[in-house]
């Protein structure tokens, strides 16, 4: 049932080859009601699910929605719901890619942001979470229902002190949800791209 309910230049005198070995990767930043929190994204490893990821925060999808289930020791996961946990509509599914992310060295590792969805292992649409505990049971196993994991496309390279004060925050029930919900809800204020490559 858990599993089921876990909802991603060329540079002067350098050739175009030497510049894109270079190149940064897109990063984004998530103000939150708890601190900032940026996150580098690798579309190398998930292309499909960074564009979808990044169609998203440019599309201002992510303003105003909360981090609406938070596990400690396992992960914090939002984009979904407002503020009075509506949830908001979302663009077609994004195929599963974490088996390739997977053969890149992207694994839910404290700090990686994944897409969250249903038990159909290509149903991720906006929803993410960062992992804050070494969650191996999450990553790609084998191409089945069962063992495609959850695509891991980015990882917070500042504000993981913020992500860690989230995913000790008390929690109770709180809209739809039974349990898991901040009892002082944590919202995403705005996300913004900050660097491209």
């Amino acid at each position: 049932m858990f599993r089921r309910h876990l909802f991603m230049l060329a540079a002067f005198g350098l050739s175009v080859a030497t510049a894109t070995a270079y190149a940064a990767n897109p990063q984004v930043d998530l103000d939150t009601s708890a601190g900032k929190i940026r996150i580098e994204l690798y579309p190398d490893a998930a292309p499909k699910t960074v564009e979808n990821f990044l169609a998203y925060v440019q599309a201002k999808h992510y303003d105003g929605t909360q981090f609406h289930r938070v596990i400690p020791g396992f992960m914090i996961q939002g984009g979904g719901y407002t503020a009075d946990f509506k949830e908001k509509p979302t663009k077609d599914p994004v195929r599963n890619e974490a088996e390739q992310s997977s053969k890149a060295g992207l694994v839910n590792a404290p700090g990686t942001l994944a897409m969250a969805r249903t038990g159909d292992p290509h149903s991720a649409t906006a929803q993410f979470f960062i992992n804050v505990a070494d969650n191996k049971f999450l990553n790609f196993r084998e191409p089945t229902p069962q063992g495609y994991g959850y695509t891991v496309f980015g990882k917070v390279i500042g504000g993981m002190d913020v992500v860690e004060k989230i995913g000790k925050a008390p929690t109770s029930a709180g809209g739809p949800f039974p349990k898991d919900v901040p009892t002082e809800r944590v919202f995403i204020k705005s996300a913004t791209v900050v660097a491209t490559p």
